[in-house]
């Protein structure tokens, strides 16, 4: 299983357009980049990709980085930096299935695969798989389980994605609070890489309107204000999963360069072997 994370940023990434904060100039001094996220994995026995989430810097991820173009997606959630990219495929994919959850959000009043549906309703070349949370799925010979997770006000799903054949496992927390329901965290166990949502140092809360919460023994906020992890967060969840590996995505600029950039931090176009 070959992992190449084509997006690694929050919602603005990084440099942020305008921005020319330490941690931008540092990420351009570098010749760096976080883009909207996007994680791309390649089934090397079949010749199949997926992609998680699809990024709407799409068509830059897919010429800086070159990883053949996706034979099925998952979406996680429908915030914009996950979703807009399937735009993409238009005149560039042929059919593509797009694999989503079915649970009906009480705050859209549909599901992320019914909005996957009825946004890109115009494409013919999206052919959309409503999946149940917990229930495994097959794509590009892989085996996939959207599991919740917390991202209030919309519901937000993780994934593990499995080889059958080899046992690798890659397991992706979502955009979520450190609040990861127990079934959920289950399903996410045991990963050789854990992608994990990390978008600041928990000093950082200070300057959330709702501070932090889900505190360590030490009053060390592991969420940002109420959807986020912090980088605290998101190492202690991977500690609390058991991964071989972990790798810090959904990274803002907020950060100095020296946590922006730290050991653990992901940034576009690493690639992993799992």
């Amino acid at each position: 299983m070959r992992v190449t994370l084509l997006g690694t940023g929050d919602t603005t990434g990084t440099p942020t357009v305008g921005c020319s904060c330490d941690t931008c100039e540092a990420a351009r001094e570098r010749g760096v980049e976080r883009s909207r996220f996007s994680v791309h994995v390649e089934n090397e026995r079949t010749g199949e990709s997926l992609l998680v989430d699809a990024s709407p810097d799409f068509r830059a991820q897919f010429l800086t980085h070159e990883p053949p173009l996706p034979d099925e997606v998952v979406v996680t959630h429908v915030h914009f930096d996950h979703l807009d990219g399937l735009g993409n495929a238009y005149r560039l994919l042929g059919d593509l299935p797009v694999h989503a959850a079915d649970e009906v959000d009480p705050e859209t009043g549909e599901s992320v695969a019914g909005t996957v549906q009825r946004k890109f309703d115009y494409l013919d070349q999206l052919a959309v798989r409503p999946r149940s949370p917990f229930e495994p799925f097959s794509a590009c010979g892989l085996e996939l389980t959207l599991v919740p997770v917390d991202h209030p006000p919309l519901v937000c799903y993780g994934l593990a994605i499995e080889d059958p054949e080899t046992g690798a496992k890659l397991s992706l927390s979502g955009d979520t609070s450190y609040g990861i329901p127990e079934a959920s965290r289950a399903v996410l166990a045991d990963p050789d890489l854990l992608l994990a949502d990390a978008i600041v140092p928990a000093r950082l809360c200070e300057y959330h309107p709702l501070g932090g919460k889900h505190e360590d023994d030490e009053g060390v906020p592991r969420t940002f204000g109420t959807k986020h992890m912090t980088t605290e967060g998101a190492l202690a969840l991977a500690d609390d999963l058991r991964a071989a590996a972990v790798r810090l995505v959904h990274v803002s600029h907020f950060p100095t360069p020296e946590e922006a950039f730290c050991e653990h931090a992901a940034v576009d176009g690493d690639v992993y072997e799992l």
